[in-house]
């Protein structure tokens, strides 16, 4: 997974030659191999499994999921800046990549340890996730780094999008293996294809749940050597211990630049609010609707599906419009479908819509047979249409405020600015929900982040 290839020497501006079809392609995949992370652990497979059937109960699961994500979080956001520093110093980006790709592999490879009911596996699964997100996200950051390289500006936005379009049928993909052949109903023992499980899984000590975590890893392993293989990599400037240095110097230099880069200091600001209010609405819908209608892990993976198909479709329009209209309309379109969303899940339940009484789910019924859960799939649908798009743009308007010598640099503070507060939103929820013993008053705080969002953005000038 260490192998690079370095660009010519002679190649004096790297952004004045793009990348070939092959190289664009195969940096796509990163994005496909990384997203059943998001998708198989993160949210509707393994946290709602974890609050389910491994907490003591599901308001108790989700409290302590939000709290070990916020702790990953701070860590993402106090090394973010200082690492992405010192790869525009040192120049290369993959080894970076290679690194943090070997935390994912591992931490997501330890959640198959964790047995429903098993207290003592709690603080050891929590400490998996930690690390697995850790080395995710500080991945994706330089891989984003690598996008300027690739096409031209004007194309920018339609890769963002394809990138995340890519993702989300990677994800569809991995949920549909997961479901259709590995997790099995426990009071059935069959999986969503009628079929017992592969490899003897079982269904009593949810193996099909826990085997997401191995598969994680196995999944972007196999699927991110292409853009090891393909895709041109930053030529090398200088060792790592002159580039710490330097990157370190450069890192307090922009730092005191960025108040008179009005419009980028504004957008990073509201970035760093939707973003959390996005990662906590993702990380909990899954559990929210395990914990409100009932749900198990065929459900909820059935659900999953249909948001991510709805992603891949809202990511891959949005890159088009990104390109015509600009990606700050792109993101407060978003924002907006995603306020309303969550508004409106707010008022429905499991036996009323909009405080209108409707019946109730019937044990052993059809899938998704009662009217609320028709509406919370349809409310899904929405959030899922509309983050792509809003993760996608947020990338490309980035790209065109920041100085393009120090890009790896802005990216991580673009992920301190996705990571900072990401805390806030998990331990807000967490805490609400603990106090209140209430998912959907620890889900409500989440309106005020996407509503303090578009107000930033609106301040924002391409």
């Amino acid at each position: 997974m260490t192998v690079t290839t370095a660009l010519p020497a002679d190649r004096a501006n790297f952004g004045e030659r793009y990348a070939s079809r092959g190289a664009i392609a195969s940096w796509i995949m990163f994005d496909w191999a990384a997203q059943p992370y998001f998708t198989l652990i993160t949210t509707f497979v393994f946290a709602p499994y974890f609050a389910t059937f491994v907490a003591a109960t599901p308001a108790e699961g989700q409290a302590l999921w939000g709290f070990a994500t916020g702790a990953a979080g701070i860590v993402i956001a106090l090394a973010s800046p200082v690492l992405g520093a010192i790869a525009d110093a040192s120049g290369r980006r993959k080894p970076w990549i290679a690194a943090f790709g070997a935390l994912l592999v591992l931490g997501s490879s330890l959640m198959w340890i964790g047995k429903p009911g098993d207290s003592s596996l709690i603080l050891p699964l929590l400490i998996a996730y930690g690390i697995a997100t850790i080395g995710v996200e500080f991945a994706t950051v330089f891989n984003n780094a690598m996008m300027p390289s690739l096409v031209p500006p004007h194309k920018i936005g339609r890769l963002s999008g394809t990138g995340w379009a890519t993702g989300y049928i990677g994800g569809i993909l991995s949920l549909i293996l997961v479901l259709g052949f590995l997790a099995a109903n426990p009071a059935t023992g069959k999986t969503l294809f009628g079929m017992t499980p592969l490899f003897g899984l079982d269904p009593a000590t949810h193996q099909g749940d826990r085997i997401t975590g191995p598969l994680t890893g196995v999944w972007f392993v196999v699927f991110v050597l292409p853009m090891f293989l393909l895709t041109l990599d930053f030529p090398a400037k200088r060792p790592v211990r002159a580039a710490l240095r330097e990157g370190l110097i450069e890192l307090r230099g922009t730092l005191r630049e960025l108040p008179k880069r009005r419009s980028l200091a504004t957008f990073l600001l509201a970035n760093m609010i939707y973003t959390d209010g996005l990662v906590s609405l993702f990380a909990f819908g899954g559990i929210y609707a395990a914990g409100t209608f009932g749900w198990h892990t065929i459900q909820i993976g059935t659900f999953g599906i249909l948001l991510a198909i709805a992603g891949a479709l809202g990511a891959w329009i949005g890159g088009k419009l990104d390109d015509r209209v600009g990606p700050k309309f792109v993101i407060a379109a978003s924002m907006t479908v995603l306020l309303l969303a969550i508004v409106a899940i707010l008022m429905v339940d499991k036996d009323s819509i909009l405080f209108v009484k409707v019946a109730p789910p019937v044990p052993g019924g059809g899938l998704f047979a009662a009217p609320a859960e028709k509406a919370y799939l349809i409310l899904g649908c929405l959030i899922g249409g509309a983050g792509g798009p809003l993760q996608a743009a947020s990338r490309t308007l980035l790209i065109r405020l920041a100085p393009k010598d120090r890009i790896a640099q802005f990216f991580g503070l673009f992920a301190l600015t996705g990571k900072v507060t990401s805390f806030v939103g998990p331990l807000l929820v967490g805490f609400i929900t603990a106090i209140t013993a209430s998912q959907k008053a620890g889900m409500a705080v989440l309106v005020l982040f996407f509503v303090a969002g578009l107000a930033l953005l609106s301040r924002v000038r391409e």
